[in-house]
């Protein structure tokens, strides 16, 4: 089962560090995400920059970066027992990573939230289905993305304690949400200066 682990970390950071933001408005549009709005390559600053289709677009591949990895992992290995649990963490964490630090963009990356996501989509969908709600109504009470992002990540560790009891998974939400709070310094700071951009109010 460790052997089985260990293959999957290499391919877990691979496919997460596929840039799908990049390559899409490449692809589909003059829009350079590294050069436009906030120049993250995430799904959201393809939507202000590219348009919904293509953000869209980003997001389901974004998804599919921790979706997949984990999927597999617990396929291979099974979460029976806390080593299955640290193992597929291991997985999720991994392909978390690739996002954040992409081997393809010279490890400048995004800030994790979709691909995050999608590992505990798989990991647990009630909780991913919670996240998102929270994420909704913050979005649509305030008008910021990054807030209902900030929002969701907040509640994601203390909710998959809940849902799991598990301390692996509990402990590897938190790692994740740490590093979107600290990928989010820039928007925290303007979110708290009242310049942030809002979808709802440009």
């Amino acid at each position: 089962m460790i052997r089985k682990g260990m293959l999957l970390l290499p391919f877990a950071y691979l496919l997460g560090s596929v840039p799908w933001g990049v390559i899409l408005t490449r692809i589909f549009s003059d829009a350079d995400v590294r050069a436009s709005g906030s120049k993250n390559i995430g799904a959201y600053n393809v939507f202000r920059v590219a348009g919904k289709k293509l953000g869209l677009m980003t997001l389901g591949g974004d998804l599919l970066k921790g979706a997949i990895p984990v999927l597999v992992g617990i396929s291979w290995l099974g979460v029976s027992d806390w080593k299955g649990e640290m193992l597929v963490c291991l997985v999720a964490l991994s392909a978390f990573a690739g996002h954040l630090f992409p081997v393809f963009l010279g490890f400048k990356g995004g800030k994790g939230v979709s691909t995050a996501a999608g590992c505990f989509l798989v990991i647990s969908p009630f909780v991913f289905l919670v996240c998102v709600l929270v994420y909704v109504l913050v979005l649509c009470c305030w008008g910021h993305s990054s807030a209902g992002s900030l929002s969701a990540s907040a509640i994601l560790p203390g909710a998959i304690w809940l849902a799991t009891h598990s301390v692996p998974i509990t402990g590897c939400a938190l790692i994740m949400a740490l590093l979107i709070f600290v990928r989010h310094a820039d928007n925290i700071k303007r979110l708290l200066e009242g310049t942030e951009h809002s979808p709802l109010h440009p």
